[in-house]
């Protein structure tokens, strides 16, 4: 299928109505949704996050369109689970113990679902069991958010957590948060905003595969 340029360009403005009716007119024909994710949906999110690195759009612009890629997910997301549409991997995001706040890992959770991944969701204020429910659930990575210096010290705590598990990964990010920090604390990866988030998740499942 050909991209859906009304679908892919309706993502770009976070115009969310035009994105449902394009979706549940193509539910209701019966044709192939998941080409219309892979081919129109993911190219549109993947333009978005370049276009937030590159600092031509800001944390509104990606919300908007991120809540209008949410609004197709949510229409899909039942007929994926009934065709088994295998997910390259299961990733866990939730901001750290002490912190409450919840931008940026929920872009980071739409970008992740918006690549075909699934993910668990953990909320904020997540301490080490939260973590371990979600790897016991089937994540591969856990993602660490924090916006405050005061609470992304927890992050180190996760990553010597998990430090004797080969099988996971540890990706932090957040204001706050360098790629010196990652380093010292011994993190799998560093994400500078949600598109890199995505980025550094493709590598770490590529290497795992």
């Amino acid at each position: 299928m050909a991209r859906n340029e009304e679908l892919y360009n309706a993502i770009l403005k976070g115009d969310r109505n035009t994105v449902q009716t394009i979706f549940q007119a193509v539910i209701d024909q019966n044709q192939d949704v998941i080409e219309l994710l892979d081919d129109s949906m993911i190219p549109a999110m993947r333009e978005m996050g370049e276009r937030f690195s590159r600092n031509e759009i800001y944390v509104p612009e990606m919300l908007i369109a991120a809540r209008a890629m949410q609004a197709g997910l949510t229409l899909i997301e039942p007929i994926l689970a009934q065709n088994n549409h295998k997910s390259p991997g299961t990733i866990a995001v939730g901001t750290v113990k002490g912190d409450l706040h919840d931008i940026g890992k929920n872009l980071v959770v739409i970008m992740l679902k918006g690549a075909g991944y699934d993910v668990i969701d953990m909320g904020t204020n997540c301490g080490i069991e939260k973590y371990d429910e979600a790897v016991s659930a089937g994540a591969q990575i856990v993602m660490c958010s924090a916006l405050l210096t005061t609470t992304m010290t927890y992050m180190e705590e996760v990553v010597k957590h998990f430090k004797n598990n080969a099988a996971i990964r540890v990706v932090i990010g957040g204001a706050p948060v360098t790629q010196k920090y990652a380093d010292f604390i011994g993190a799998h990866g560093y994400g500078r905003d949600a598109n890199e988030a995505v980025k550094i998740v493709e590598k770490l499942i590529g290497a795992t595969a």
